[in-house]
């Protein structure tokens, strides 16, 4: 397994406990800001960017969801980091539920905002790579706005739309189609009773890549799993509906945090 190094930033306090927060397929690291002032209150936050996107090095070939999450150990690894909360969005959150399956020991707590443990046919994903490689990222803006975000959010929000889309567009080809490839081979469908840390699932009512059904199948698979449908939102909901998602994360965060208390 080749890893990459993967663009990061921290915030808060030093000492507190680590939280790291994984972007969506096509964003980067600051679509988490507006979970940053509140989250970063109570812990040590690290945001990343997914290899090949933003200013984190590409890896030649076909990556897998553990690749992936291969690349975010590593970089937790490097700061001596051996036990964190972790939560993401879409993509960022499959990173989630697979270390969860696979690396359970590593986590305190898991947070997974419109994911899901199959992202749908895998020849779609096959045919969007493939898209993309022979087209650019400007094939997809249309498509991917209408996904991410409410019509009404659109006309209502640009500037915070065009931001995003800003990202999108500045995500190199290549790194987009390899987390394509990685997720035309996702399925953690028959693994999910294996997650063994507390659980929040949020899904969004509006949410066309990611539909509530998704979020109630995590929440069923997982043990224990908490789930929060989150009203007016499709599938940046972390965005979209920042206060009501960071709301969530926070309560979630610490319950475990005086959970975490009471077993020390």
């Amino acid at each position: 397994m080749t890893i990459a190094t993967l663009n990061h930033r921290f915030d808060g306090p030093a000492d507190a406990p680590v939280l790291i927060l994984g972007p969506s397929l096509g964003t980067e690291l600051g679509m988490w800001d507006a979970q940053i002032p509140e989250l970063s209150r109570h812990h040590r936050v690290l945001r990343y960017d997914l290899r090949g996107h933003g200013r984190s090095h590409p890896v030649p070939g076909t990556a897998s969801v553990g690749d992936l999450v291969g690349d975010v150990l590593t970089l937790a690894d490097s700061y001596g980091i051996k036990r964190f909360a972790y939560a993401g969005v879409s993509l960022g959150g499959a990173v989630g539920l697979w270390m969860g399956v696979h690396h359970s020991e590593r986590l305190t707590a898991l947070i997974a905002c419109c994911s899901s443990a199959r992202f749908g046919e895998p020849q779609a994903w096959l045919d969007r790579a493939a898209t993309v490689r022979s087209q650019g990222m400007r094939q997809l803006a249309d498509t991917v706005i209408q996904r991410w975000f409410t019509p009404e959010y659109v006309r209502r929000e640009p500037a915070a739309v065009q931001r995003i889309l800003d990202m999108l567009y500045a995500c190199p080809p290549e790194g987009y189609a390899g987390c394509c490839d990685a997720l035309a081979r996702y399925d953690l469908r028959a693994e999910l009773g294996r997650i063994d840390v507390p659980t929040l699932v949020i899904g969004a009512e509006q949410d066309p890549s990611t539909p509530l059904e998704h979020a109630r199948e995590l929440a069923a698979g997982i043990p224990g799993a908490t789930l929060v449908e989150v009203a007016d939102a499709a599938h940046l909901a972390n965005i979209q509906q920042a206060e009501t998602v960071t709301s969530a994360m926070g309560a979630h965060l610490a319950a475990t945090r005086s959970r975490l208390a009471a077993e020390a």
